[in-house]
């Protein structure tokens, strides 16, 4: 009797451990973020598959740019979708190749289709390549920071279509950062570069579609006519939702803290300051081959397509560990402060000043920074410009 009175106490405990992980337990690819009832436009193939039949297709897409566990450029291959020519942005075709490294034109070897480099030479599709396509389609997950260099690669292609006549469609994904909008705007007057094309803050809160209907309905482009723009949205998206990516949109932000902190930690590239490249956990770190900057180690190593000769290699760093640190829903630069107070050495805290200014948008946030003001104080300086942008902004919004 007791036996059975145990095995019963048992299976009530397992029954009870099972109801409560089915009414709050969160199953996600990476973290805590709930991606439930959100389906990329990407999945949404009823709403695009027409527009492409019998057409002569270009893709802009990376290692991103799946439909369940397939790529993109197979799915539509095997619904007997011609794709003409792929193009590829920063990273590659494959999404393998390290930040700021060219890529190459060749032709695919498992589908042997010409995969064009729009991170080379040139960073704009030339006429030739586009001649023949009657659309071009853009399935690349962003991580909604200004910098982060696939909207600038958008941006080329959406020129070069609307000079050549060519369609241009985007399959639109939702936003990790994409429930709060922070930073700088940028001055295209004096600072605009392929980290920074647009008068748009750091943060903008836009997904890449959204950002499209902007570039197109301000006159962005450097065109006399307009891009024939078709948005595939997301749907059941909502700006405020989390939203946890399948894969990783580049080497350096393996997971949903990296690309929390990667509009905050992006500036540390402008200074001495390593952020965890050639670790396990880039854009997660900020350390210096000093024990006055943190308890926290870590060693950079160079590592293949992702790190080759990483800032401070194979010298230990002492520093700050953010991945258990709560991230607020705004740009942080208490830590940029914090070492730049800290730093007292020959060479200069900001090693690429330029840089910086590039990142920032401006020339003031690096002044800022060295006159001594806070955080707090700096990020006032914002307010104005950051309201004229919401207001603007409103009118291309797609999700709530």
């Amino acid at each position: 009797m007791f036996y059975i009175r145990l095995q019963e106490k048992k299976w009530l405990f397992l029954l009870l451990i099972g109801l409560l992980m089915a009414c709050g337990g969160k199953t996600t690819n990476q973290n805590s973020k709930k991606n439930t009832t959100i389906t990329p436009g990407a999945e949404r193939m009823a709403a695009y598959l027409p527009r492409l039949k019998d057409k002569n297709v270009g893709l802009v897409v990376n290692q991103t740019s799946r439909v369940g566990e397939k790529h993109l450029v197979d799915t539509l291959l095997n619904r007997g979708i011609n794709i003409s020519r792929i193009f590829a942005p920063e990273h590659g075709f494959r999404g393998d190749v390290g930040a700021g490294v060219e890529i190459e034109s060749h032709k695919d070897k498992k589908t042997g289709i010409p995969v064009t480099s729009l991170y080379g030479d040139t960073r704009k599709p030339a006429a030739e390549d586009i001649k023949d396509l009657d659309v071009i389609v853009f399935d690349i997950q962003d991580v909604g920071a200004r910098f982060y260099t696939y909207i600038s690669t958008m941006h080329y292609v959406m020129e070069a279509c609307a000079k050549h006549h060519v369609k241009f469609m985007v399959l639109d994904r939702p936003n990790p950062n994409g429930d709060y909008v922070d930073g700088p705007v940028l001055d295209t007057s004096e600072f605009r570069s392929f980290v920074g094309m647009h008068p748009i803050p750091v943060v903008h809160g836009m997904t890449v579609g959204e950002l499209a209907r902007m570039t197109n309905g301000e006159k962005w482009l450097d065109t006399k006519s307009m891009c024939n723009l078709t948005i595939v949205k997301v749907k059941n998206y909502k700006h405020e939702m989390q939203y946890s990516l399948p894969v990783n949109p580049s080497p350096n932000l393996p997971n949903d803290k990296a690309i929390e902190l990667y509009p905050s930690l992006c500036f540390f590239e402008a200074t001495q300051m390593s952020i965890g490249r050639g670790t396990k956990f880039p854009f997660q770190v900020i350390g210096y081959p000093d024990s006055s900057f943190g308890e926290f180690t870590f060693t950079p190593r160079s590592i293949p397509g992702a790190a080759k000769n990483p800032k401070h290699e194979d010298k230990k760093c002492f520093g700050v560990d953010l991945r258990e640190k709560e991230v607020p829903g705004k740009i942080n630069l208490k830590y940029l402060i914090q070492f730049y107070n800290t730093w007292d050495k020959d060479k200069p805290f900001f090693s690429r000043p330029d840089w910086m200014n590039l990142l920032a948008g401006n020339d003031s946030l690096i002044k800022k920074i060295r006159n001594g003001m806070s955080a707090d104080a700096i990020r006032k300086t914002w307010e104005d410009d950051l309201k004229a942008f919401k207001k603007k902004r409103k009118k291309y919004l797609l999700y709530k």
